[in-house]
């Protein structure tokens, strides 16, 4: 269920604080994230709409994460991330013989936490993997799991740079307008109606897309993967 656009979360956590800050960091990578705060809302959430991994908490008031997981696993697909302040290994092997995909005791830094739902997510579609990768010259973009190569190194981007990286690969030798690349790079959650192309959105591409020259050149004053055709747009070089 995950496409390019990003990643639906549902997060089963009685913790308000945990659901705001993962809210914010998660919300900057393209995931969207819903917040419940026990395991029935969640089970409810579930069978209302589809998401692409759950995020569940094991000490939940009422009935535990762990009988919430062998819920969703009798009805559900999803992968599940376990999330638990109790270290034991014990609850860990319960949780994964439970059916979760993967566990992250608290506290976790955001980042581990979304790297690891990028790992479930990947394995839970494997037939979906080549699909889901673009290779130009040296440059691989796992669009699945949002990650970008050089030369088999990972690189670190913006989801504003990501996007506009994805469009330009997408149509590697040619020229994208820069029309066409801002408003095919709008944020998600933009209205599609009343024109997609946003002029503050074209006005702020040189900024990003010499922050992607930056990051991605070998030199960036003299660009060889990320070329401007001046007066019209940009191209990505299919080789260099």
């Amino acid at each position: 269920m995950t496409s390019a656009a990003g990643i639906r979360a549902l997060l089963v956590d009685d913790d308000r604080d945990l659901a705001r800050l993962l809210g914010e960091y998660l919300g900057s990578h393209e995931v969207a994230l819903t917040h419940v705060e026990d395991g029935p809302a969640g089970l409810a959430a579930l069978d209302a709409q589809g998401f692409d991994v759950v995020l569940l908490d094991v000490m939940l008031p009422g009935i535990d994460g762990f009988e919430v997981c062998k819920r969703i696993r009798a009805a559900h697909d999803v992968p599940v991330v376990m999330l638990t302040a109790r270290g034991d290994d014990a609850d860990r092997i319960v949780g994964l013989e439970l059916g979760a995909d993967d566990y992250v005791p608290k506290p976790f830094n955001p980042r581990e936490l979304l790297a690891r739902m990028r790992a479930v997510l990947r394995r839970a579609r494997p037939g979906a993997a080549a699909a889901d990768k673009l290779t130009i010259g040296p440059l691989e973009l796992d669009l699945g799991g949002r990650i970008v190569r050089r030369d088999g190194a990972e690189v670190t981007l913006t989801s504003f740079e990501f996007r506009i990286l994805v469009v330009l690969a997408r149509r590697a030798g040619e020229t994208v307008t820069r029309e066409e690349l801002a408003s095919a790079v709008r944020e998600p959650a933009q209205p599609k109606g009343k024109g997609a192309y946003d002029p503050s959105v074209d006005r702020s591409l040189d900024v990003h897309v010499s922050r992607l020259r930056q990051k991605l050149e070998d030199d960036p004053k003299e660009p060889r993967l990320i070329k401007t055709v001046r007066g019209v747009g940009y191209v990505l070089a299919r080789t260099t």
